[in-house]
């Protein structure tokens, strides 16, 4: 516990990138420390950044019904970014952006030894995928790779994307997650019933 105050302490004060000049609140993550699965985004959004929360406003709506949808809760599992400061006018992060700052999600990833990573959207994929940075993430969603360490990576689509994309019928953006969140789900399972 006490190495997690201080990476906490750590991000709070960070000052290592051109994100912290604009930042209201860094994002840390928020959930379950001790949980076998992460969520990771790429970045906190404007919303994200006044509350301090990860997933928050319509985007953090319709990915609280997604969890719902399977029966899981956002306080079982553990939500983050790889970047923890907002990029101005929602950009996406830079590499040198991104770079900086994983040294924390990779801090917290040893903390919280996750069996479990699913990324969310298309930026946190390409980091933990680096050798699939060229496929897209439709192609990648609801696959199972093997990281380091033995950890699994599931992408998902990011809810910004679903939010753009309304329909539900079968094959659509808002489908595959659903069942890509019924294999998450059962994975999840399968790690809670081995303990």
């Amino acid at each position: 516990m006490e190495l997690w105050k201080e990476l906490e302490f750590e991000i709070k004060h960070c000052s290592k990138c051109n994100l912290h000049f604009n930042r209201k609140i860094p994002v840390i993550g928020e959930g379950d420390i001790n949980t076998p699965i992460m969520f990771v985004g790429e970045a906190p959004g404007a919303e994200e950044d006044v509350i301090g929360k990860p997933f928050v406003g319509k985007s953090g709506g319709l990915f609280t019904k997604i969890f719902n949808s399977v029966n899981l809760s956002r306080e079982d599992v553990y939500i983050t970014n790889i970047v923890k400061c907002h990029p101005k006018d929602n950009k996406n992060p830079e590499d040198d952006e991104i770079k900086m700052c994983s040294q924390y999600l990779e801090t917290q990833i040893a903390l919280i030894n996750p069996k479990i990573i699913v990324t969310v959207g298309l930026i946190s994929t390409k980091w933990f995928l680096k050798e699939k940075a060229n496929i897209g993430i439709t192609k990648l969603r609801g696959k199972i790779f093997n990281w380091e360490g033995d950890i699994k990576v599931i992408p998902i689509f990011h809810p910004s994307y679903l939010l753009r994309n309304q329909s539900t019928t079968q094959g659509s953006p808002k489908w595959n997650t659903w069942q890509d969140m019924k294999l998450i789900k059962n994975e999840y399972e399968k790690l809670k019933n081995r303990d």
